[in-house]
């Protein structure tokens, strides 16, 4: 399963084919902050639960002729949304660290810089 950073969608997101933002977190968080130009399927508790029922029946309005990427509060319950979206045969990937890790990108956190710089580190 693939994951997207921060980075590399914000760059995707200007370019001339997006990719198709898909949060399912609860209504009310996405209504508090999101990504621009994200749809929310609000399938996050049913998706923790393990319940794949309410998010298959939404797939019909995903398209299928684009990259689809899963966003959650970090990043978890979104890899499941990719799981399924991929056995559906979708292009999908997550939003590694989710709308957590999007946010701290934005504003440049000290924690989000330093984790960026870590990850770097590593082989």
């Amino acid at each position: 399963m693939s994951k997207i950073g921060p980075e590399q969608l914000e760059t995707e997101l200007s370019s001339e084919e997006p990719p198709y933002v898909l949060d399912v977190r609860p209504r009310e968080a996405y209504q508090r902050e999101h990504i621009d130009g994200s749809h929310n399927v609000p399938v996050y508790h049913d998706l923790r639960r393990g319940d794949e029922a309410e998010f298959r029946r939404t797939l019909s309005d995903v398209p299928a002729d684009t990259t689809v990427v899963t966003v959650c509060k970090a990043g978890i319950v979104a890899r499941k949304a990719t799981t399924i979206l991929e056995d559906e045969g979708y292009d999908a990937v997550t939003l590694a660290g989710g709308q957590r890790r999007w946010n701290g990108y934005q504003n440049g956190s000290f924690g989000y810089r330093l984790r960026s710089a870590l990850v770097g580190l590593l082989p």
